[in-house]
């Protein structure tokens, strides 16, 4: 563990020739048992700008600006939820101790879940260590838990990064950050206690918020897309969105996600409404309301998420939804879906999210920003798919749901051999395995998203009763000279991290695209090297759907079948979209 630095407190004990106490055992004297996480605080990372030197977060005299958390929405006492995880940011953050260095405490946690989420950061460097889950049926787990540094750990996975460090000598303009990470638990085990990592080497591991994340019982992701960057919007204020969206599955009743994922300020949500589409902007019946937490509205503070409440509202499968929400005040930047192949609305001044006709709605947009995930409820749960632009939808036919998730979705409600999943449509136009297109923070035009590595806590595990996940990624990556040996390690990772929260895993042979300008010779003996390593044993996959093979021309296998071809070279048209769709066996997907 790395030097302490000395408060006042124990320095005034220390003249008076008392034995010194640390501040966590000055708030929780010494009992039996594990504590409460906020009775072992003993450190303090939040800072007044004005009285920087109250907080050491780092040993050097380094905090966290209060201001700057309040800008981000983050205050004290505030529930966070990230990850579908909810966490509570500190209610001392900026009065007292509000974080503990973690070095084997035992901190008291309740619940059943699939994870632990921790809103942690480390000082000296990137902290790591090992931890325990003790469950009520007196079994145990180990963890390994990985905290960031606050002044360099990566963008791309950041929950919240702020603009500033404070110091003894005064403010820096400098980004700091928070991460919440998550650590897989014993489905259906109650959990009792966790014992905190002891973070070997000199770097210091701090834990602000520990919870349990529940389990998604009762409902089935129908719809989903992943954040792909953070761009300018609009600017909107007293504004409506109309977002149109397809269902997978259907149910009796609804829930919405939104997510204010890689933004740096709060967005207010004043109103929402779900309904069936009619035609255009215009509903099938009178919008239903939804509430969160039982309110109209909500704030979504930088890098947070929000559920909706639970209403009942029977969602047809296969069937385009209007999903609306009023954004009150000004919003310039909102995380996006960049290529929705859909288009959407936004209406004239004025909160007209549960009106029916649609005349309000005076322009259109082709992305869809901050909704980021429909459920219904029942079902057997969802499959997942982790893609790039093919998976998008990219070249497919706009506004007819022609991508082939959308056309997996159809086979699997057209059957009865294998439960009628969920299709979750993760797929990022220029993503990659292992770089990132868009760095993680700040406006940018880049929409490519952060890799699939570091987006896979997000896109994956976090999803609504993800049972299965299909990975399609590589072609960008021989595209823009990754090596097969990189790529390879990269989806290595992705099933070894999968395996261990209880997902099947089914693997995607990457497809042909010679022709395209940045498919050269090379880059084509990399993706025949990757798809070699997808279809051997050796790779971990639970399945493989072969789709080189589905779609290349017999004749020149480095090239897509030109009947297959949107004319780029690179993208399947609708056919070549079905043909993927329809070469899947079903019952792979089976958990």
């Amino acid at each position: 563990m790395r030097r302490r630095t000395w408060t006042a407190a124990v320095l005034l004990a220390l003249c008076a020739g008392l034995a010194p106490a640390t501040t966590a055992q000055a708030a929780a004297p010494h009992r039996p048992g594990p504590l409460p996480l906020e009775r072992l605080f003993d450190n303090r990372a939040v800072s007044d700008d004005r009285a920087p030197d109250v907080a050491d977060f780092d040993g050097a005299g380094g905090s966290l600006s209060a201001q700057d958390l309040t800008a981000a929405g983050w205050t004290a006492g505030r529930g966070i939820g990230v990850d579908r995880a909810r966490l509570t940011w500190p209610r001392s953050a900026g009065s007292g101790p509000d974080n503990v260095r973690a070095d084997g405490q035992r901190v008291r946690v309740t619940g059943r879940g699939d994870a632990l989420a921790f809103l942690v950061a480390g000082t000296g460097g990137d902290a790591r260590g090992s931890g325990v889950v003790r469950y009520a049926d007196g079994t145990r787990s180990a963890y390994t838990l990985t905290a960031p540094d606050w002044r360099t750990g990566p963008l791309a996975t950041k929950s919240v990064a702020l603009p500033h460090r404070n110091t003894p000598g005064g403010q820096l303009t400098e980004k700091t950050r928070l991460y919440v990470v998550t650590v897989p638990v014993r489905a259906g085990h109650r959990i009792a206690s966790v014992e905190l990592p002891r973070a070997t080497g000199s770097a210091d591991l701090h834990v602000f918020a520990l919870s349990v994340r529940a389990a998604t019982t009762g409902w089935t992701g129908t719809w989903a897309a992943s954040p792909a960057g953070y761009t300018t919007v609009g600017p909107w204020a007293d504004r409506t969105v109309r977002l149109v969206v397809h269902t997978s599955v259907g149910g009796p009743r609804v829930r919405i996600r939104l997510d204010n994922t890689f933004a740096s300020t709060p967005v207010r949500i004043g109103s929402a409404s779900v309904a069936v589409q009619g035609s255009g902007a215009s509903a099938r019946g009178k919008p239903v309301p939804l509430t969160f937490r039982g309110k109209l509205g909500t704030q979504l503070p930088a890098g947070a998420q929000a559920f909706s409440d639970p209403v009942n509202f029977r969602v047809p499968a296969d069937t385009n939804l209007l999903v609306s929400f009023h954004l009150p005040e000004p919003v310039a930047a909102a995380p996006v879906h960049s290529q929705a192949i859909q288009g959407s609305y936004v209406s004239g001044p004025g909160d007209h999210a549960v009106e029916a006709a649609g005349s309000a709605y005076t322009s259109t947009i082709s992305y869809w920003p901050l909704l980021t995930g429909i459920d219904v409820g029942g079902g057997p749960g969802s499959v997942v798919l982790l893609g790039d632009s093919i998976t998008d939808g990219v070249k497919s036919t706009q506004d007819a749901n022609r991508r082939w998730p959308n056309v997996l979705a159809a086979r699997l409600l057209a059957q009865s051999d294998v439960p009628r999943y969920g299709v979750l449509n993760e797929g990022i136009s220029a993503n990659r395995v292992v770089a990132d297109r868009y760095p993680g923070d700040g406006i940018s035009t880049d929409t490519g998203g952060v890799s699939a590595l570091h987006r896979l806590d997000r896109d994956v595990f976090a999803q609504t009763s993800a049972r299965t996940v299909v990975v399609f990624q590589g072609v960008n990556d021989v595209r823009w000279g990754a090596s097969a040996s990189q790529i390879e390690a990269g989806l290595r990772e992705i099933v070894e991290r999968a395996h261990a929260r209880g997902l099947k895993v089914v693997g995607a042979t990457i497809t042909p695209c010679e022709g395209e300008s940045l498919c050269t010779a090379a880059a084509d003996a990399e993706r025949v090297a990757v798809n070699s390593y997808v279809r051997g044993a050796g790779s971990g996959f639970d399945g493989v759907l072969d789709f080189d093979a589905v779609v290349r021309d017999p004749a020149r296998p480095s090239r897509m079948r030109a009947d297959f071809d949107s004319g780029d070279h690179l993208h399947p048209g609708d056919a070549g979209l079905a043909a993927l769709a329809d070469s899947v066996d079903l019952r792979i997907l089976a958990p």
